[in-house]
């Protein structure tokens, strides 16, 4: 508990309490706080559009090549984000497989641009959401669903009417996570988007910037985040209780 602890508490000990209100109101800060909201924001929403069909499909149905889909769904979890960014550069990047067709089709280049922030904190997120979504689509009684589509419901009135308020709490639980994790994200972000101030530059980027050249801003910056983290904790508190029950 005091190799966990301790450094939390050494963050608070540091922190200019006293310069606290001045720093937050800074503008540099209070721009890499509404990027990093606003990012982490749109990056659960595709998350939430893309990850809640592929948790359903991990779910429901059984297919060739499910625990393969499954197993590559969890590899940004245990993989390096500084080599996330490195995949995403060679997919979207200006030579990259997809990345040279959005250049030539539309002029439209991902990396180094806010809407790259976004993807790079999507990839890492959204196995988060997935892999709640699915635990709870798993622990859900069928026969609700069964009944509905007995009587005639088709399978998106079922899954839009039946399953989704069945399943919403750990839509819910996920997409906290997912949320949580993507206003964190630090290593594909700089690789993928890089750190400039106003367009890319997230909490966390301005916090190992800050440190180099003004520790005592930096700890500002980790003290939001940290406050960020110790909401969602008590958000999430009661879900987990209850599982843990």
């Amino acid at each position: 508990m005091a190799f966990l602890v301790l450094p939390l508490a050494g963050l608070l000990v540091r922190a200019p309490w006293s310069t606290l209100p001045r720093r937050l109101s800074e503008p540099q800060v209070l721009e890499a706080l509404r990027l990093s909201l606003v990012t982490a924001s749109v990056a659960t929403v595709v998350c939430l559009v893309l990850g809640v069909p592929l948790a359903w499909l991990l779910a429901r149905t059984d297919f060739p090549g499910r625990r393969l889909l499954r197993a590559l769904v969890t590899v940004p979890l245990v993989l390096p984000p500084v080599v996330g960014g490195v995949a995403l550069l060679l997919v979207f990047g200006r030579r990259g497989l997809v990345g040279q067709w959005l250049e030539s089709a539309f002029g439209f280049s991902l990396p180094f641009t806010t809407a790259g922030v976004v993807v790079a904190e999507a990839f890492v997120a959204m196995p988060f959401l997935v892999i709640a979504v699915e635990g709870a689509l798993r622990a859900a009684d069928v026969r609700y669903e069964e009944a509905a589509a007995t009587l005639g419901a088709s399978r998106f009135t079922v899954f839009r009417r039946v399953t989704l308020p069945l399943v919403a709490p750990g839509v819910l639980a996920g997409g906290v996570l997912c949320w949580a994790r993507a206003l964190g994200e630090f290593g594909a972000t700089i690789t993928f988007a890089g750190n400039f101030p106003g367009r890319t530059q997230t909490m966390p980027l301005a916090v190992y910037l800050a440190l180099e050249t003004e520790p005592e801003a930096a700890i500002v910056l980790s003290l939001v985040l940290l406050a960020v983290s110790v909401l969602i904790l008590v958000a999430l508190r009661d879900r987990w209780v209850g599982a843990a029950a």
